[in-house]
């Protein structure tokens, strides 16, 4: 027990957890007679992720046509195939050639559970925001244009899995550095910013702007169009371990922008209008994201399910609620629009941003369009995920 607390302790203060004390008062002398102590009630415990439904209950079921996701839900299944959960959907749905409309609604529905996505309170609505494909311009040379490295995985990043020890982790991934003979946290943006770290030769390539760099870490893949005529994809490889902080909520808190401007579009504006406060506001996000190139010729970036994502079809989510490559049914509006968005998705990466049950990033695809989409997407939704027949919801314990 103690050196499991001890364990426990060392994660606290990585994770740098803040506890709080609860104090007390003596009775007056002389007391009257003890009273029975009134038991302390016990908080209601969360709700579960995932609430049984009928197919009748998911709005806008029967509005969209399941043929416009099916090339998703086949792509999902390549990595979906070998767990036993997943077989025998996935053979039947190798089995469909050019299926129907009508054919798809029917495989779905015979083939798949349905549950609702609940928060912790029991509420079912959440927030929908969305990312894309960028373009940078840049340039396998350090160049007075081109001076903003775009890094691969430092040698001294490690990742700690103490799943095997402490089950209860499973879903927690640790990242630290050795300092001597301890794990301590790696470096912070603004650390690798400075020079810190060391990512000497692990650049690779440089691009012009800072802020479409930070916002390439925010989306977590991208394409650089290089001085030489080639455009190569990068995709994420890993990330420093300190959690994502919001630039636009530090933006809104500190006045500099109103609520209805803090857009990607409108904070790229800000910075053009303030280059001196930029590093300081851009350092505000400690999180630091790696890349790593891709393969030429894919469809799409890689999300974390290992298959290419596919635009307007392709959501990110929290993995400890809804499962990797599961389908989910969202129920939202159009960016800064009330008209409605009922759609077939496929679960198919995650995000630091994305935390939460009824929480999700709409990949919007490649482009000028699918940027401006997805930098004004910040919309209510509902959602409800399909499971194959029988396979266990998963409890949402971290």
């Amino acid at each position: 027990m103690i050196r499991r607390c001890a364990a426990f302790a060392a994660l606290a203060a990585l994770a740098a957890c803040e506890t709080l004390q609860p104090g007390g008062k003596p009775a007056a002398v002389p007391a009257p007679a003890p009273a029975a102590e009134t038991p302390t009630p016990k908080p209601a415990a969360p709700a579960p992720p995932l609430r049984a439904t009928s197919w009748d209950a998911i709005t806008g079921w029967r509005d969209d046509n399941p043929q416009l996701a099916w090339s998703a839900f086949v792509a999902g299944c390549e990595a979906l195939k070998s767990q036993p959960q997943w077989q025998s959907v996935c053979a039947v749905a190798a089995a469909l050639s050019e299926p129907s409309r009508d054919t798809l609604q029917r495989f779905f529905e015979t083939n798949f559970t349905p549950y609702q996505v609940v928060n912790a309170d029991g509420s079912d609505s959440g927030l929908v925001t969305g990312y894309y494909e960028p373009l940078l311009a840049g340039s396998r040379t350090r160049s007075t244009r081109y001076r903003y490295p775009v890094y691969g995985v430092p040698d001294d990043l490690l990742q700690i899995d103490l799943a095997e020890l402490y089950p209860e982790l499973k879903n927690m991934r640790l990242r630290g550095r050795l300092d001597g003979r301890r794990v301590v946290p790696y470096y912070s943006r603004a650390q690798i910013e400075d020079g810190a770290a060391p990512v000497t030769g692990k650049e690779i390539a440089w691009v012009e702007d800072p802020v479409e760099l930070f916002f390439l870490q925010i989306q977590g893949s991208g394409r650089i169009k290089l001085d030489s005529g080639e455009t190569i994809m990068i995709g994420y490889a890993e990330q420093n371990g300190h959690p994502y902080r919001s630039i636009g909520r530090l933006l809104i808190e500190r006045g500099d922008l109103p609520l209805e401007k803090t857009s990607m579009q409108g904070i790229k504006a800000w910075a053009r209008q303030n280059p001196g406060k930029l590093r300081e506001l851009l350092d505000y996000n400690a999180s630091y994201v790696f890349f790593r190139e891709l393969p030429p010729g894919l469809p799409g970036p890689l999300g974390a399910l290992g298959v290419p994502l596919t635009a307007r079809r392709s959501i990110a989510v929290d993995a400890r609620y809804i499962p990797l490559g599961a389908p989910v049914f969202a129920a939202t509006t159009w960016p800064n629009s009330r008209e409605p968005l009922h759609r077939l998705m496929l679960a198919q990466d995650t995000g630091g941003a994305i935390r939460g049950a009824v929480r999700a990033d709409f990949f919007w695809g490649f482009g000028a369009e699918a940027a401006a989409l997805a930098g004004r997407m910040r919309q209510s939704a509902r959602m409800w995920v399909l499971l194959p027949n029988g396979m266990e919801p998963p409890s949402g314990t971290p």
